[in-house]
Formats: structure tokens, sequence, C-alpha cells
């Protein structure tokens, strides 16, 4: 006897449609899997069998072969599971292959015949909708990221039995609803900004790269507050939309790392690596490729500290994403590419030991070995990051201080409204933010005055600026003009800009 199951499985964070074929003929007993079939894969023969007898159905002691069309592309993971075991009872008429038809079947199967949770449900269950499929069978663990695709019938079940019953018509299960509309509630963030003591120009600088998408680096001595203050970025951006939840969802869903019981990711991610981390770790990659820390971070906020402890390659690899907002990962037998729009805060401090230029301390480190720490970040990369910032140790005063300063929300609310200006700027012009307007857009919405075109002059000529950072200049003065309701780009908001790039001369020169 012949059965088709529908089942799905993922390449890069898209999901495409599995045939799984279950052909039961008469000969000496075996079980074959064919379809290019990995190693997980390859292995479940072990499982589904174990599962069937334990779940107290008969396992045939024939040939057994099993197709995963289309048979030219590597099958990855433990999806496969259920419907090869539905595929075997199917194929020894449990109940009638009708009942499989327009239906998806995902997961892991124990080997006492309860199902496990699976990688990739969201981009399937999006795919199963693109494609008119109307139910979908898998574990309840997946069940809720699964359930936020309208459309799109999503049935949780824990164990192989009751999905039999269900196609046999001895029991129903009925469909997971899962309400968007309240997965988006303003939630109070662990760490605000009124929690920074002093650092006043600091908090500004943020508040403009939050405000335009502005990567930016701070350089400090120890202790300065470096990564408490960009912790707290997250917490001054804009809510994500559901579009942007959704593409970010897909990534985490791919790697397994959706929260337990959670149907999106509704807050903006913060990453922040370690500086051991390789090239394929940052960027993703492996043999078979996977998704990197910028991907995870796609949408949110990539933090790395120590920047220059970092592998220069490791470094490098940066470029292209931060310009262009995905990554393309090929090999010899597929070429993926995942999203990595992201916002890159660094710290680094002037030093190795960390006190050059500090008003108290001596710094102890010899001329070569400053520049030897410095040259480990190029200056193709430096470029790259919009606004370089200066953070000095706080004084005793600001930090005894019981004012405070200007809570998340409050920052959260201006930077709100910048983003919406730029929304009606950049309206079908497929920008999003300041940050990441090209050429042509700098040239149509940053136009300056001969005032503000002098200092510009000026400022190039004598910190040696390249033609990088006039455009990165011109972007954050847009911002900057943002913030302050203003439709034309004046002198002071050039000026600011400017001194956000003072850093070229001081710190890699």
């Amino acid at each position: 006897m012949l059965a088709k199951v529908l089942s799905s499985a993922v390449m890069g964070i898209d999901a495409y449609i599995v045939d799984v074929e279950v052909d039961i003929a008469q000969g000496l007993p075996s079980f074959a899997t064919v379809g290019l079939p990995e190693g997980a894969v390859r292995e479940s023969k072990d499982r589904v069998k174990a599962a069937i007898k334990n779940s107290g159905y008969h396992f045939p002691s024939d040939r057994i072969t099993v197709n995963l069309a289309p048979a030219d592309i590597k099958k990855e993971g433990s999806a496969f599971d259920l419907p090869i075991a539905i595929g075997i009872l199917a194929a020894t008429q449990l109940f009638q292959s009708g009942s499989l038809s327009n239906c998806l079947f995902l997961g892991e199967l124990a080997l006492d015949g309860l199902l496990r949770p699976v990688k990739g449900a969201l981009p399937m269950a999006i795919t199963a909708k693109e494609l008119g499929i109307k139910g979908i069978f898998l574990p309840t663990e997946n069940a809720p990221e699964a359930g936020v695709v309208e459309g799109v019938d999503i049935y949780p079940v824990d164990a192989l039995y009751q999905i039999v019953d269900v196609l046999s018509g001895v029991s129903k299960i009925s469909p997971l609803k899962v309400e968007i509309n309240t997965l988006f509630h303003a939630r109070e963030a662990e760490v605000d900004f009124r929690e920074v003591r002093g650092q006043e120009n600091a908090k500004r600088a943020l508040e403009i790269a939050a405000a335009g998408g502005h990567n930016l680096i701070m350089i400090g001595p120890p202790g300065s507050g470096k990564t408490m203050l960009a912790r707290r970025l997250p917490t001054i951006l804009p809510e994500l939309t559901f579009t942007e939840s959704l593409e970010t969802s897909k990534v985490y869903s791919v790697m397994g790392l959706m929260p337990k019981g959670h149907s999106l990711i509704t807050l903006r991610p913060f990453r922040s690596p370690h500086h051991t981390i390789s090239d394929a770790g940052l960027i993703g990659g492996g043999q078979t490729p996977k998704p990197g820390q910028v991907s995870l971070t796609h949408n949110g906020v990539l933090f790395l500290d120590e920047l220059p402890e970092f592998r220069k390659n490791v470094l490098e690899v940066l470029r292209q994403p931060m310009e262009d907002g995905h990554v393309t990962i090929s090999r010899a037998n597929s070429t993926v590419t995942y999203p990595a729009d992201f916002m890159l805060v660094a710290a680094m401090n002037p030093c190795p030991c960390g006190f050059l230029g500090h008003p108290k301390r001596e710094c102890s480190c010899s001329f070569m070995q400053v520049q030897r720490y410095r040259s480990k970040i190029s200056g193709p990369l430096m470029d790259r990051i919009d606004i370089h910032l200066e953070v000095p140790s706080v004084p005793y005063k600001d930090l005894s201080s019981v004012r405070e300063g200007a809570s998340s929300a409050e920052i959260a609310e201006k930077v709100t409204r910048a983003r919406e200006i730029q929304a009606k700027r950049f309206k079908n012009k497929g920008t999003h933010s300041n940050a990441a307007m090209a050429n042509r857009q700098i040239k149509s919405f940053c136009r300056i005055d001969a005032e503000s075109s002098t200092l510009l002059e000026r400022a190039m000529e004598k910190f040696g600026l390249s033609a990088r950072a006039h455009a990165r200049i011109l972007k954050i003065a847009r911002t900057i003009a943002d913030l302050e309701g203003s439709s034309e780009i004046q002198s002071p908001h050039v000026a600011e800009a400017i001194q956000y790039r003072s850093l070229d001369r001081k710190m890699l020169r």
C-alpha cells in the first residue's frame, strides 16, 4: 500500500513543502528512507518504530520505503518523525488516507509516542497558508508560534494516538486561536535611563542614534557606564511592528530559540556576544548554514563590548551586513539569505589599560601598544559607524546626586515622534530610517544652506574625513532636525553632527 503525507522543512528562514511517501510491500523486513536524509532523519526509523509499537499499534513486518520529495534537497531535523509514522499507519489502512489531504504534519516522536517540539514551526505555518493548506498538526509547544498565522487551523497534539483518533473519526481537536492584539502590550522594562547618573552627552547621543537608527561606538575608561548605557538603548527604541516582529520571530523559530509559551518576539532583541566568538557565530554559516548573532539581532541592538578584543577577521565580516541589512551565505549545495538589519553599538577603552587621557589615573601603555590596540579596528569599519562618542568618567557629584534624568519612556516618546516623521518621508521608498538612506535620498532630504556647507567643508579638511563620513554627518544632522521637529537642516544641527565624527582624528589617525 502507498500513502502520502504532507510535511515541511526549512531552508534559510523560509519553509518548503515535503511530500512524505510511504510504500509498504511484501518482502524481507526492512526500513529504507530515501530523498537525501541527514543523520537525524535517517535515525527516525528507530524512533518511529518504537513510538508506533508503544502507542498500541501494529508495526508492519514488511519492506517499508519512505521517500522525502523533492529528493534533490537535503532533509534535516526530527520534524519528519510524525509524518512518517502517520504515513506508515495510513498505508496499513488503520484509517482512510483521504483524511490526510490538505493537512500538514510536524513533530519529533519520543519512544513512548509522545511529541516533542521542532524548529521552524512559524515559517512552516506561513508557507502552509501561502499554499492554501487548511490545517497543521504539530506539538503543543510549537502551537503558539504557528497560531499567529491567520487562515490556517493549528491543531496542538501531545501524542501520536491523539492524531490517530482524530483521523479515524474517534475524537476531535479544536484548533488553537491566538489573539494577536493581546501580544503587543506595553511591558515595563527591567532597566531605565533614569537610573544613569550624569553622562548627559552620552544620553543625547543614544537618543539621536535611536531616533535615526544610527550605529554608535562609545570610547571611555573602565567603569564610565558604557555597558550600562548600551543595555538601556532598546528601552527607547520604537515598539516592534507586527511585520518586524514576524521577521525576527522567524529567525528565532528556525534556531529553536522561541521562548516557551510565546507566539512572537515582541521586544526588540539585544544581543551581546563574547569577544571570543567566531566569524561563523557572528555572521552565520557552518557546513549547513545557520543564522548568526547578527540575524538573531534583526530589528534590535547588537552590542560588542571590548571591541578591539574581537578578532579582526570577525569584525571585518560585519561590514557587508551593516550596509545591506542582510547576510548571504553560499555553500556548494545551497545559498541562503538571512535578515540582518540591526543597530550596532560598540564599546572600547582608549588604550589597553583603559586610562589614556584620564584626569586622575596614569596610563601605563606605550605608544606602540596604543597603536596596536587601535589598529584592530579598521578605518572602513569605523566609517560605517555613524556616531563616535567619548564617555568620560562620572564625577562623584553626579554619582551622589539624587536628581533623576529623563526616563526611558520620555526619551522613547521623542524618538517615536522622530521615527514617525521619517516614516512619512520615506513612505513607499523602501527605507525605514535616516541611517538607511541611499546617496540619492541624502541629496533629496539632507540639503543644507551655505552656512552649514561652509562649516562642513572646514570640518572635512581639518579632520580628514572620508566621503562616507560626509554622508554620515548629513544623516545625523537630518535626525537631529527631526528630533527638534525642523523640516530644514540648520547649522546647529550640522555642528552637533560633526562632533560625533571627531574621533576619526583623535582615535584612529
